[in-house]
């Protein structure tokens, strides 16, 4: 093994964040070499806050990489692709001896092999290893905090996933979304989720999903020294196995006295116990409403094609990040095509950027499943897959069940455990 590409470990580490790499002002922050236009695409898409200047991608893979560098200085961070090499870690020795000591180097490749990655990221010291194939939200987690400079708090990187799902504004269907993106991870996909309804007044999702609200929710909230893993899941509904909703029907003219720190410790305690937290979190200056937006993973914005709608999901996408965020949030583009609305090019102009996901106008579907409790996700159709897309993109589903040897076909049989499974979406 080369000394060379193993000094890109992590192991020079102070605190939270990386040692710089070097004092010279000739070195470009960030290059990648890859081999295919998808590769290409995911990288730019999931790195495109942590290169606010944009990023380099450049074709060939490793041996592109090992060419340039011969010729070049060494950026701070190199991508490297290795897929369809024979013999990668020959390439990436040879890579290590035409590159400064301190880069951190990030592989992507097309093994899923245990001794493979440890090869890399142990031996060779890369600083991570992702198969493919990638997605955006899987490079944004686990290659963004690198590419920045630092690598995420130990709390942040264990524990369940949290996913706040709000609304533009009144009526944009954000509900209806979490509720149904909360079944499709739980029930669908058998990943132990809680559905938080942040609206302890007049929420919805008890209803959605056929639930019950209860006391659990409000008494974590204004006692949350009293909070741990066996109270926030008794607290929950039990939808089925692997799905649960926590929610509360407070009286409307009770002021529910939420104590500081209470979404932080409600939120420990849920991630000890749920891979997915799904919080239908709308908008306000409620402390404990901006404390789940700060401290989820992703935020999804939902919203109709209206004036209205373009208005306020600029000022939701204004906001800064959250601790625990590296990409921007997904923007879910509800009700397309409903009388008197906006074509869905309108809407992208306008936002200056493209919708993430489209969901159609569905009145009498969605409605009617709103109304007997049943998710519209379990009918085939387009709604269906606008939240099949939905997860993939926030909790990368896909990686998921090929990490754990699963298909669609499948999702109902217990998952295999496999290295991505533990390594890649903890």
């Amino acid at each position: 093994m080369s000394a060379g590409l193993a000094a890109a470990s992590l192991a020079p580490l102070s605190g939270d964040m990386l040692e710089p790499a070097s004092t010279r002002h000739d070195r470009p922050q960030f290059i990648a070499f890859v081999n295919d236009a998808a590769t290409e695409s995911v990288l730019r898409d999931g790195l495109v806050d942590a290169v606010p200047g944009g990023t380099d991608i450049r074709r060939g893979g490793v041996r592109g990489a090992i060419a340039a560098m011969q010729k070049t200085a060494t950026p701070r961070v190199l991508v490297v692709d290795v897929s369809g090499q024979d013999e990668p870690l020959t390439a990436l020795a040879m890579l290590s001896e035409v590159v400064e000591p301190d880069v951190c180097v990030l592989v992507v490749g097309d093994s899923d092999d245990l001794n493979f990655y440890r090869e890399i990221t142990r031996g060779m010291g890369a600083a991570e290893y992702l198969c493919k194939p990638l997605s955006r939200d899987v490079v944004s987690r686990h290659f963004g905090p690198l590419v920045l400079g630092r690598v995420p708090a130990t709390g942040a990187a264990l524990g369940g996933r949290m996913v706040t799902v709000t609304g533009a504004h009144g009526g944009a269907g954000a509900s209806i979304v979490a509720a149904n993106l909360a079944w499709h991870l739980g029930i669908t996909k058998r990943r132990h989720t809680v559905l938080l309804d942040a609206d302890l007044h007049r929420g919805t999702a008890a209803l959605l999903l056929n639930g019950n609200a209860g006391p659990g929710l409000r008494l974590a909230l204004e006692s949350p020294e009293r909070v741990d893993s066996l109270l926030a899941e008794r607290a929950a509904h039990p939808v089925g196995d692997r799905l649960h909703v926590l929610a509360s029907q407070e009286d409307l003219a009770d002021q529910v006295q939420v104590a500081p720190g209470a979404a932080a410790a409600l939120l420990a305690a849920l991630r000890k116990r749920y891979s997915f937290i799904v919080a239908d979190a709308p908008y306000s200056m409620s402390p404990f409403h901006f404390d789940l937006l700060d401290l989820g993973h992703q935020r999804v914005i939902v919203t109709l094609p209206t004036l209205v709608g373009i208005r306020d999901t600029l000022r939701l996408l204004a906001l800064l990040p959250g601790i625990n965020q590296t990409q921007r949030p997904v923007v879910v583009l509800n009700r397309l095509g409903m009388p008197g609305s906006l074509q869905r090019r309108q809407v992208e102009d306008a936002l200056g950027m493209k919708a993430d996901i489209a969901i159609p106008d569905l009145p009498r579907q969605v409605s009617m499943a709103a109304t007997v409790g049943e998710p519209a996700v379990t009918a085939r159709g387009p709604f269906q897959t606008a939240i099949h897309e939905l997860a993939r993109q926030v909790a990368a589903t896909d990686l998921l069940d090929a990490a754990a040897g699963r298909t669609d076909a499948d999702a109902q049989a217990p998952a295999r455990a496999r290295w991505g499974l533990g390594r890649l979406f903890r």
